[in-house]
C-alpha cells in the first residue's frame, strides 16, 4: 500500500531514545508487576483525564468486566448497550452473566441515542453503559441526568477517546467509570494488551485493585473471587512516555480530520458530524456511503488502505444469535454496519498521504 491506515512503527521510531530507556529501567530494576511503574503511570493517567483513581489492568475487555463486577452486576441483570459498538462492549456484559440491551445511536454521531434509554430501562437493569466512538464523545449530560433518575450506574467506554473532551472535560472522570484500552492501535496504545479503569469513586477503585490481583489485597489472603488482570510494568512504563505526547498526536489527527471534511465535501459521501459539545480526538475518520465496498476496491487499487468498523455489529454475530432481537429493534445500526468506511489517520500521516488519500476518494 502507498498509504497505511496506521503506521506503528513510525510512532516507536519518534520516541524510541525515551521507550526504550524506560524499558531497560523496568529491566533493571527486576520488578515486572504491580511496582513503582505501574503506580506512577496510573497517577499521570487519572491526572490526565481528571479522576482520583486509575487502576490498570490486563486490557480493555477486562477493564468493561471487572468494572461490571465492582459495580454489582451479575446472573438475571441488564445492561444498556449501544447497538452499535464493537462485540468487547457486549462480551464484558456476557462474562458477568448479565443481558445486554442494545439501544440505537444517533446518526450523527454513532453514539447511543439517550432519547432512547428510558425505554430500555426494566426493573433488571442495573448500568448503563455508553461508549465514546471513533474518539467522538457520546452527549453524557442526558443519559447522566436519566441514569440519577432510576438510580443507575453509568460505566463509559472510552477504549476510543483517550483526551477526548464532553463540553470542556475530558473523558474519564464523568460518569461512576470509565473503561480504557490502550490496545496498541489505540491513540494512547501499548506495545501489547493492556487497560486501565478511571473513577472518582474511592470503594469502587478499591474493589477494583482487590479484583484485579486474584481478589487479594495482601498477599495468600484472598477475600473475593478476582481474577489475574494487572498491567505489567514494562507497559506501564512505555504508556508514560507516550501519555507525554498524546494531546500532540491528538492535534495531528484533528489535523488530517479537518483536511477530510474540507476536501470531501460535496463528494456525495456522509462525513462525520462533530457535535457542539465534543472535541473528538479521531481514533477513526468513518465516511459513509451505500457504495462502501466499491469504494473501497477503489482506494485499494488507489493504494489507500481502508478498514470497515465494524462489518458486523454485536448483534448480528453468531455468539448472539439467542437474543432473538424482535425485527426493527437495530434499524439504524445495521445501516450504518452496511455503509461504514474508516480512512487513514494517525499521527504519523504525512500531508502528502493525506493528498493521496484525498485525490483517491474525489477520483
Amino acid at each position: 500500500m502507498t498509504v497505511p491506515f496506521l503506521d506503528l512503527r513510525a510512532a516507536y521510531l519518534e520516541l524510541a531514545g525515551a521507550i526504550d530507556a524506560a524499558a531497560r529501567s523496568v529491566l533493571a530494576r527486576g520488578w515486572y508487576v504491580l511496582g513503582a511503574e505501574l503506580e506512577e503511570f496510573e497517577r499521570r493517567y487519572a491526572e490526565f483525564v481528571g479522576a482520583r483513581h486509575c487502576v490498570g489492568v490486563g486490557c480493555g475487555l477486562d477493564a468493561l468486566e471487572l468494572s461490571l463486577r465492582a459495580m454489582g452486576v451479575g446472573p438475571g441483570d441488564e445492561v444498556i448497550v449501544p447497538s452499535n459498538t464493537y462485540i468487547a462492549t457486549w462480551l464484558a456484559v456476557s462474562l458477568v452473566g448479565a443481558r445486554p440491551v442494545p439501544v440505537e445511536p444517533d446518526e450523527r454521531t454513532y453514539n447511543i441515542d439517550p432519547g432512547l434509554l428510558k425505554e430500555a430501562v426494566t426493573s433488571r437493569t442495573r448500568v448503563v453503559l455508553p461508549v465514546h466512538l471513533y474518539g467522538q464523545c457520546a452527549d453524557m449530560d442526558p443519559i447522566l441526568e436519566m441514569c440519577a433518575a432510576h438510580g443507575l450506574p453509568v460505566l463509559e467506554d472510552a477504549a476510543q477517546a483517550h483526551g477526548a473532551r464532553y463540553r470542556d472535560v475530558r473523558v474519564g472522570g464523568i460518569g461512576d467509570a470509565t473503561a480504557w484500552s490502550f490496545y496498541p492501535t489505540k491513540n494512547l496504545g501499548a506495545m501489547g494488551d493492556a487497560g486501565a479503569v478511571t473513577t472518582n469513586d474511592d470503594a469502587l477503585a478499591d474493589r477494583l485493585r482487590v479484583l484485579r490481583n486474584y481478589g487479594s489485597r495482601r498477599k495468600y489472603d484472598n477475600e473475593v473471587l478476582g481474577v489475574n488482570s494487572r498491567l505489567d510494568e514494562l507497559q506501564a512504563a512505555i504508556l508514560a512516555v507516550k501519555l507525554q505526547h498524546l494531546d500532540e498526536w491528538n492535534g495531528r489527527r484533528r489535523h488530517i480530520a479537518g483536511r477530510y471534511l474540507e476536501s470531501l465535501s460535496g463528494t456525495g459521501l456522509t462525513l462525520p458530524v462533530v457535535a457542539p459539545w465534543a472535541e473528538p480526538v479521531w481514533h477513526i475518520f468513518v465516511v459513509r456511503t451505500p457504495a462502501r465496498d466499491a469504494l473501497q476496491q477503489h482506494l485499494r487499487r488507489a493504494g489507500v488502505e481502508t478498514l470497515i468498523h465494524y462489518p458486523t455489529p454485536p448483534h448480528r454475530q453468531r455468539a448472539y444469535a439467542w437474543l432473538d432481537l424482535p425485527p426493527g429493534t437495530t434499524t439504524i445500526s445495521d445501516a450504518i454496519h452496511r455503509e461504514v468506511l474508516s480512512l487513514p489517520i494517525g499521527p504519523h500521516l504525512s500531508d502528502a498521504d493525506v493528498d493521496v488519500v484525498i485525490d483517491a476518494v474525489r477520483s
